[in-house]
């Protein structure tokens, strides 16, 4: 696991271009997203358009080289500050080495993005146990304490918007990916219930939930030959997209696609065992 880097302590370089690190007070009086999950798919979406929109970025996830390059894109073509932070969400002290850097360096958070999570494919059984707990740690626990800790500034600043990033798999039973589905029903009820205690504080969260997107999400939950992932998929960018205006509208929640739209309010029909037996059709393997 790649542990939480001391980006204060050693004042991170974070964009070639211009030679910009992270010092305390450098983002004083500035709107600032922090964007988990932010090397690739929708979370790096996410961060280009909170660039685009002048907002500096704090961007998380393990891998250290793209976070370094996409924060040197984002310097470059929007002048805004770019800082990484490398860590393991699937580490239970990453998100409070996190949050105890931000507010040792003066940093407000003002928008919080939960984007980072994962899938396993197969029967609970089989599963792994180190990478199930890895799962629910980053899915459920790191989204949760992250929101946990930012949320207080926010309510304080009278300001703020919380996205977390669910899906519409939140909405079924799901064998064959059963923690999945369930932590992301957790990441739905968790975020529609928070937006209605934070209900006229200035502060929002929105629960973005869309279909199969065309990322790397397949190939690390091994699933890519299921007939979930044979039809047609949305992009990154478009799901993004469609996350970031709702989460400025201040939408508690937001399905993306039509498609998904219809399917999510259908399951609210029919009994859930049914549900799941037809989930468990979908998960079938291509020619299985």
């Amino acid at each position: 696991m790649h542990g939480v880097a001391p980006i204060l302590g050693r004042h991170l370089e974070v964009s070639a271009d211009r030679g910009e690190k992270w010092s305390p007070g450098s983002l004083t009086g500035m709107t600032t997203a922090l964007i988990t999950g932010a090397s690739g798919g929708i979370g790096l979406e996410l961060a280009r358009l909170f660039a685009a929109d002048g907002n500096d970025v704090v961007l998380v996830a393990r891998t250290e080289d793209k976070l370094r390059a996409l924060a040197g894109e984002i310097n470059h073509d929007h002048g805004v500050t770019a800082h990484i932070y490398p860590a393991d969400l699937a580490d239970p002290a990453a998100p409070g080495r996190i949050c105890d850097e931000l507010a040792s360096a003066g940093v407000g958070i003002d928008a919080l993005v939960n984007n980072a999570g994962f899938a396993l494919f197969g029967p609970l059984v089989a599963l792994d146990e180190a990478k199930l707990d890895e799962l629910l740690q980053v899915n459920i626990v790191a989204l949760t304490d992250l929101t946990r800790r930012l949320l207080p500034g926010m309510l304080e600043r009278g300001r703020g918007y919380v996205l977390n990033v669910a899906s519409t798999a939140a909405f079924f039973p799901g064998p064959w990916m059963s923690s999945y589905y369930a932590s992301k029903a957790y990441v739905l009820n968790f975020s529609i219930a928070v937006n209605e205690e934070v209900r006229g504080t200035g502060v929002s969260v929105t629960a973005l939930c869309p279909g199969p997107v065309e990322t790397g999400f397949q190939a690390r939950a091994e699933m890519e030959g299921s007939k979930l992932f044979n039809a047609r998929m949305s992009s990154a960018a478009e799901v993004a997209a469609f996350g970031y205006r709702a989460m400025k509208a201040r939408k508690p929640l937001a399905v993306e696609g039509s498609r998904n739209k219809v399917i999510t309010f259908l399951s609210r029909l029919g009994p859930r065992p049914m549900a799941a037996r037809v989930t468990m059709r979908a998960h079938t393997r291509l020619g299985g």
